[in-house]
C-alpha cells in the first residue's frame, strides 16, 4: 500500500519542501540591479542577510567587494 504523501528525497529535506525556494525554476534568471541604484552615491552599504552582517564597498578603482 502506498502512503499518501510524499516522502523527501535524498536531496530534499522537509524544511526544503516546505520552502517556497525549494519550488523556484532551477534556471530562473536573476534580477539585474543597477549598482548606482543600491549604493545611492555612498561608497559603502551595510547588508543584513538573516543574522550576519555584509559590507558591500565600491573602490576607488570602479570594483565592488563585499564581505563579511
Amino acid at each position: 500500500m502506498l502512503a499518501s504523501h510524499a516522502h523527501p528525497s535524498s536531496f530534499e529535506t522537509a524544511a526544503d519542501l516546505a520552502s517556497p525556494v525549494a519550488h523556484a525554476a532551477p534556471f530562473a534568471q536573476a534580477s539585474e540591479v543597477d549598482s548606482a541604484r543600491l549604493l545611492h552615491g555612498q561608497r559603502e552599504l551595510l547588508i543584513r542577510h538573516g543574522n550576519e552582517v555584509y559590507r558591500l564597498r565600491h573602490t576607488r578603482n570602479d570594483k565592488l567587494i563585499l564581505t563579511k
